[in-house]
């Protein structure tokens, strides 16, 4: 790498600080070696929002932290707990946060509806949707027709409600004879395990939070079954970020996949990492949401982790278009930067 004067550096950082809202502890060269890591002497600062919370899906940026991944890149990062969608976007638009993570799906469909536009996903976590119907094997539900005539609460307005209708359809049940009951989300196993509904529509990684609540063996039933095309969290930014400081995204994206990675691979480290920085994160539930979703992390049709397929997006806003939950007008290029990693077919 060619390296700057030291005057000229300085400058560019103040510029590119002064655009992106990030901060950094040295007026050295601000660019990264071929290999992805940062030049001697830059840090950036930037805040990163979790999906929900300090659990073993988020457990991968705390992962890329204790492991100085984020350090190689000369990224010093603020991890905050997000509580979701809409409160998480509010922090990207309000520039509380430079990225965060969410459920790509509903975050899509909150874009296409007009609200929350300006973000871009640039990483994929999770390859598919990890929304499922979840029941106890004592409810004798063991497919989808089995639900026809029984209750199936899900979070309110969230993403596992929305979609259900797409779902059913797909799954050749009639959606009008299955009662859904919009609740909290904290009150979700509760009622599973009290029997005072027959199944929920919720996140697969909570599976094994609803054994350990019920006493009771769980079945799944994927949404990706049948909407094969949707992910589940995926990275953002803002585009104004991207524009201004690619090089900071790039770095940024790279460490955190190296976390995912590590992550998927040491689920007992990696949960230990999470509890040692989140005490309130249980070990036993962590290694239980990451054991979940690791066959979820890896593209279906090979490639690096993190990569996005511009075709699957475009199939992802027809059916969210096909269902109902959206206009039409909207293209991939508007929810996913794809120049963070090769093109995925």
């Amino acid at each position: 790498m060619i390296r700057r004067s030291r005057v000229l550096a300085a400058a560019l950082l103040a510029t590119v600080l002064a655009a992106s809202g990030c901060s950094s502890s040295s007026d050295s060269d601000s660019g990264s070696d071929t290999d992805g890591t940062s030049s001697a002497g830059t840090i950036d600062k930037v805040s990163y929002v979790t999906g929900f919370g300090a659990v073993g899906r988020d457990a991968f940026v705390w992962v890329a932290k204790e492991k100085g991944y984020f350090k190689e890149a000369g990224i010093e990062v603020d991890i905050q707990k997000g509580a979701g969608n809409v409160p998480n976007l509010t922090m990207l638009k309000s520039n509380q946060a430079q990225f965060a993570a969410l459920d790509f799906t509903g975050a899509v469909i909150l874009s296409g509806q007009g609200k929350f536009a300006d973000w871009r996903a640039v990483a994929a976590v999770h390859q598919q949707t990890l929304v499922s119907i979840m029941t106890t094997t004592d409810t004798r539900i063991a497919t989808p027709q089995d639900l026809e005539g029984k209750t199936v609460a899900t979070a309110a307005g969230t993403v596992s409600e929305l979609l259900f209708p797409a779902y059913a359809k797909l799954a050749g049940i009639d959606p009008t004879k299955v009662t859904i009951k919009g609740v909290q989300p904290t009150a979700l196993n509760g009622l599973m395990a009290q029997r005072k509904v027959d199944a929920l529509s919720t996140f697969l990684l909570s599976k094994k939070a609803l054994e350990t609540v019920s006493k009771k063996k769980v079945v799944v039933m994927p949404y990706s079954t049948y909407l094969s095309d949707l992910y589940g969290n995926t990275i953002i930014t803002k585009p104004e970020l991207i524009s201004s400081n690619p090089d900071l995204v790039k770095r940024f994206v790279a460490a955190s996949i190296k976390g995912l990675q590590y992550t998927v691979e040491h689920p007992d480290e990696a949960a230990a990492i999470l509890n040692k920085a989140e005490p309130t994160a249980a070990v036993p539930a962590a290694i239980g949401e990451i054991e979940a979703m690791k066959p979820y992390v890896p593209p279906p049709a090979g490639g690096p982790v993190g990569q996005m397929s511009e075709q699957r997006v475009a199939r992802t806003i027809a059916t969210l278009q096909g269902a109902g939950l959206m206009p039409t007008g909207m293209t991939p290029d508007k929810v996913v930067d794809f120049s963070f990693f090769p093109t995925a077919q």
